[in-house]
């Protein structure tokens, strides 16, 4: 599969086919590479929400301005992050690369103490901010994942955050949402899939230093 074929392929869905839904071995795999995307520090502190009951994505519609990609599409990603990110955060994670790599408390004792201090030195609007990139950094990849995948995606910031923690109930699962991704396949009559795209020639977006 030719990835930059598949990149151009690939463009913000408005509208998809109501009738196709995503098999349970595709839902697999995005949810594989999300929990592979590479993070800050390798501490992973967001979370993907798969919604695919229509009468929940329905109750979600008013608060992400009646964009009909939330109803419409196969899934609904939500990109979250943790609410709190703390010491006892940070030691579950040392504790779990101690128990997969087997790695000395000598060598993780050193990164494990300045990873601690310093989160310690940032202000929950510091930390939240973080965390906010690492889901930007999830969401990116899955897009890519997704045209390699054939899979057609619609990358949404345009929603309201609080309202849909509110009827997820994802505060009492210690989750804030950042994002949200509609999934699933074009609509064979979605105008907007046969645009080209519009972009910089490379020469105005790439700068090489020799």
């Amino acid at each position: 599969m030719n990835t930059i074929e598949q990149l151009r392929w690939r463009y913000a869905t408005k509208k998809f086919d109501t009738t196709r839904k995503l098999n349970d071995d595709q839902v697999a795999v995005l949810k594989e590479a999300f929990n592979l995307t590479a993070l800050s520090f390798g501490l992973q502190p967001v979370k993907l929400v798969i919604v695919s009951d229509d009468a929940k994505r329905a109750e979600l519609l008013p608060h992400a301005f009646d964009q009909k990609q939330v109803t419409e599409a196969s899934h609904l990603l939500l990109f979250c992050i943790e609410t709190v990110i703390d010491e006892e955060f940070i030691r579950c994670y040392f504790d779990k690369v101690k128990a997969v790599r087997n790695t000395s408390e000598e060598i993780l004792k050193p990164y494990r103490d300045f990873l601690i201090a310093d989160f310690n030195k940032k202000t929950s609007e510091e930390i939240e901010a973080w965390a906010k990139n690492q889901a930007y950094l999830a969401l990116g990849n899955l897009l890519t994942v997704c045209a390699m995948e054939g899979i057609d995606a619609c990358p949404m910031e345009g929603f309201m955050p609080e309202k849909f923690d509110n009827v997820l109930g994802l505060g009492h699962e210690g989750l804030k949402s950042v994002l949200i991704m509609p999934v699933g396949y074009r609509a064979d009559d979605d105008i907007f899939s046969t645009m080209e795209k519009v972009r910089k020639e490379i020469s105005e977006s790439v700068i090489e230093i020799k």
